[in-house]
């Protein structure tokens, strides 16, 4: 059902553009790379480089370098919080305007290709990029935090209208707007390396603007930017989930909330993700992922038939409707008359920040498993189905935590809101349910396999940058990457647990920047290929190519057509 994570080999005959068959493939380039590296020694290098000399001034500096993390990420927040809310809106009206227009009948692929995955598989595998595993930590806190801190002040707290307008944030951070973000970058990247067959690197989007230069210093530039966004972006997925797994252990084993435990976790987590990595797409992360979601779906319908189920049943329903009745509103609210100040700095534009951090990676990852699928597809689903199990996930948790808050004042709210102890959240709930040891141990497991696919799914994605036009490379050029988003959270909490974590989310902030002004570069860029494919003068069933390993021949190909057009 699914295929391992190799790269694709673009190679055959190009003067063949009609309807033949494919010709005898061209030799690919076998040049030796500098430093006997099977990777791109600048983009490998200089990756490593970066992340390494984080950790390293960050030990060193501590206090000093936590407070410039602290003011740059503030004055990005201040100043243009505003920028982040406009600009992912304005992807979203960009993918369906794409999906509406006639490029919607274009194929990530050969015109008669067929997807590689099953729609479930296919589900399932969008969870593996670590979304999942953020469900699985704001599920019961945020709808909390926001009915008890109503965004826009306008409702007394816990009140039937800040209930509702809590669930309104919740669907609006975790939804359709989450995903655009992830989704146009795995559109293009989709387009370009798998009808343009371009190498599978970011920098390969913006070969409509940059020609050439993709292989020099703007592309392994871009390309550098890519890895070091990804792990930072897990990074953050990681800390948190450590902290959400140590308050686990806390409540099922009395385990100490501290610093070496938490490194211990890091630890184990890290191990078995290498374990993973080396297994291979199909065997690693194709039968941890469906195990995961079959395991959270059990947990979700526990959560539903054994607590108050026609209250969930009733809220489910209502929150499609919230979602939708609110969506217009809020999705442009910058809170210009400062009614609840600093709440969007805090809440939605660090969510867009970090999405757009990580989302080259998930998008990658998302690009290789849509392969076959139309572009009208590939919108629909990455859009659809997750924000679907979105809103019944939390019409669930949500509803069930603040069911127990409105029966027992203060359950949530004095640790979770005025305490801060959100990783303690859903074992909260869970004390509060059948089988609590039981049900606890399971959402550990869960919320441990959503990590290691997390790692996993990363450190593919991070060779695949670094190594471009290669066919395949050693396995330990991927367990080196997994290894690195480890020692990212190991060493950041060597400083102390809230300290580490908090520089790395004020620095994922900062990282994130560049990627948000990307965005808008790679929507005119992928329009751009989209139209100057389409203005064809001919039609060609299919594109043949060779390696293209050289800006002369990036230039030549640039001049062909794609497939996919009946114009």
């Amino acid at each position: 059902m699914l295929v391992g994570f190799a790269l694709l080999s673009p190679t055959a005959n190009r003067e063949n553009l009609g309807d033949t068959p494919m010709s005898t493939p061209a030799p690919v380039s076998t040049h030796k790379r500098r430093f006997r590296l099977q990777s791109d020694p600048v983009i490998f290098l200089a990756s490593a480089g970066v992340i390494v000399s984080f950790v390293v001034l960050t030990i060193l500096l501590g206090e000093t370098a936590r407070e410039a993390f602290s003011q740059a990420a503030g004055w990005l927040l201040e100043n243009l919080g505003w920028m982040y809310i406009g600009g992912v809106s304005l992807v979203l009206i960009f993918l369906l305007g794409i999906f509406a227009s006639r490029y919607g009948r274009v194929r990530l692929g050969d015109d008669d290709e067929e997807p590689e995955h099953s729609l479930i598989a296919w589900f399932c595998m969008l969870f593996a990029g670590g979304v999942g595993a953020v469900l699985m930590f704001w599920g019961v806190a945020e709808p909390i935090n926001h009915a008890y801190n109503v965004p826009m002040a306008d409702q007394e707290r816990m009140s039937p209208g800040a209930i509702t307008e809590a669930f309104a944030f919740t669907m609006y951070h975790f939804g359709i707007h989450m995903w655009v973000i992830m989704a146009l970058p795995g559109l293009a990247l989709g387009y370009f390396i798998y009808k343009r067959k371009l190498p599978p690197r970011l920098s390969s989007v913006f070969a409509p603007v940059l020609g050439g230069r993709i292989y020099s210093t703007p592309g392994k530039l871009i390309d550098v930017l890519a890895i070091v966004g990804t792990t930072f972006g897990i990074a953050v997925s990681v800390g948190l989930g450590v902290l959400q797994i140590n308050a686990g252990m806390n409540k099922l084993w009395d385990t100490p909330i501290i610093s070496w435990v938490q490194l211990l976790i890091i630890v184990v987590i890290t191990a078995v993700a290498c374990l993973s990595v080396a297994s291979g797409l199909d065997k690693g992360i194709k039968i941890l992922s469906n195990l995961n979601i079959a395991v959270a779906v059990a947990l979700m319908f526990f959560i539903l038939f054994t607590g108050p189920t026609l209250t969930l049943l009733r809220n489910t329903v209502e929150s499609f409707g919230i979602y939708a009745s609110w969506l217009p509103d809020i999705m442009f609210w910058s809170d210009s008359y400062q009614d609840n100040p600093g709440w969007q700095g805090k809440w939605t534009v660090f969510y867009w920040a970090w999405t757009i951090c990580w989302s080259p990676y998930v998008g990658m990852f998302v690009a290789r498993i849509s392969r076959g699928r139309t572009v009208r597809e590939y919108i629909a689903g990455v859009l659809a189905l997750p924000t679907i199990f979105v809103v019944i996930w939390y019409s669930i948790f949500g509803r069930a935590g603040i069911e127990l808050e409105l029966s027992d004042p203060g359950y949530f709210t004095i640790p979770v809101v005025e305490e801060g102890d959100v990783p303690a959240a859903l074992f909260k709930l869970l004390e509060q349910y059948p089988f609590t040891g039981i049900v606890s141990a399971f959402a550990l497991v869960i919320i441990v396999i959503f990590f290691i696919t997390s790692i996993d799914s990363a450190a593919l994605v991070n060779d695949m940058f670094a190594t471009g036009e290669e066919d395949k490379t050693p396995t330990w050029y991927r367990l080196f990457w997994a290894a690195m988003i480890g020692a990212v959270c190991t060493a950041l909490l060597l400083i102390s647990p809230d300290t580490g974590i908090a520089s790395l989310q004020e620095v994922v902030i900062i990282v994130a920047f560049p990627f948000f002004l990307m965005q808008f570069v790679m929507m005119y860029s992928l329009l751009k290929g989209m139209s100057d494919d389409a203005a064809a003068t001919r039609q060609v069933r299919t594109r043949h190519w060779e390696r293209t390993d050289s800006a002369e021949k990036l230039e030549e190909h640039e001049n062909r057509p794609a497939p996919g057009y009946d114009e």
